[in-house]
């Protein structure tokens, strides 16, 4: 059961995948924002590609808990993800996910033009496998 992990900005959506036993997230690409068809699109494509059975999508809810309007953004695209690509949509906490990539990009000593170009990609890393912690922790 493969997952697809995305972290929604407004220029680009990072995009990790999990293996086929749902333990580990890898990096797959950054999506260039070009109009929500263009997302949809493509974010199809790599799911059938890829062999996804179901989505996690960061939320980013604000440090103190409350609901910001990125909130509301980001869970109207998860309702058109699940109504076109029709596919279950997780939304997932992602608060601190772009600094601890960003902290980790750091003390790899990856350059910050390079950070830029990865940054999205390595948050839904952190998105997916946080997700997938929790499922394994839950199940044990």
């Amino acid at each position: 059961m493969r997952l697809l992990g995305l972290d929604l900005g407004e220029k680009t959506i990072g995009v990790s995948v999990s293996d086929p036993l749902g333990l580990t997230a890898q990096g797959v690409t950054v999506i260039r924002r070009r109009g929500i068809e263009g997302d949809l699109a493509r974010i199809k494509e790599l799911c059938d590609d890829l062999q996804v059975h179901s989505i996690v999508l960061g939320l980013p809810i604000n440090m103190d808990g409350s609901r910001g309007k990125q909130v509301e953004k980001v869970e109207n695209f998860a309702t058109l993800v699940r109504d076109r690509l029709k596919l279950p949509v997780v939304l997932w906490d992602e608060r601190l996910t772009t600094a601890a990539a960003e902290k980790t990009l750091l003390e790899a000593d990856v350059t910050r033009k390079k950070r830029r170009q990865v940054i999205d990609k390595m948050a839904a890393i952190l998105i997916l496998q946080g997700y997938l912690n929790r499922l394994r922790s839950d199940s044990s």
